[in-house]
């Protein structure tokens, strides 16, 4: 794995995650926290989880395991889950710049938040981080579009195209 294909997928992963909070922005507090069928229960607990993943990931490459997780209660709205992510998107990006290719090629060690030891090689848990993102992603688009606000499409090729 090298890093310029690593920091293409946290750059499609960042622009991709904006269009979804670019629309949900648009909601209202009662639609952001509408009850639907999805295992995360709503938008909210959707993109709170979406946030804990990309968090606990980057410390854990950083060296630090947390213990605790980030809770839709940590976040009572939008607006504040929305400036705690791009905070995060700054620290994660930052890391993401600074990777070099013999980083990502190598284990590392971390614990889960129940304190369970692993190893993974670093590439494999950032992939495993944009894949997440995806599905959760999705989910999150589906709750949109089914409130009446598609963040329209999201693939990767709209994010790398480049007009001739």
């Amino acid at each position: 794995m090298n890093k310029q294909y690593i920091q293409t997928l946290f750059s499609y992963n960042q622009w991709a995650k904006e269009k979804i909070l670019e629309t949900t922005a648009r909601l209202s507090h009662e639609e952001y926290m509408t009850t639907g069928e999805f295992p995360h229960r709503n938008l909210h607990a959707v993109l709170t989880h979406t946030l804990f993943a990309e968090w606990i990931w980057r410390n854990r490459w950083m060296g630090v395991s947390p213990t605790t997780r980030l809770k839709p209660e940590d976040f009572p709205t939008f607006d504040v889950l929305k400036i705690r992510w791009h905070a995060e998107d700054v620290e994660l990006m930052k890391f993401v710049e600074n990777v070099t290719d013999d980083q990502l090629n190598n284990p590392f060690q971390y614990s889960s938040t129940e304190g369970i030891r692993y190893e993974n090689i670093l590439w494999e848990s950032m992939a495993h981080v944009i894949n997440h993102g995806t599905q959760h992603r999705s989910e999150a688009a589906v709750i949109l579009t089914e409130l009446g606000y598609s963040p329209g499409d999201l693939d990767m090729i709209l994010f790398t195209r480049k007009k001739i």
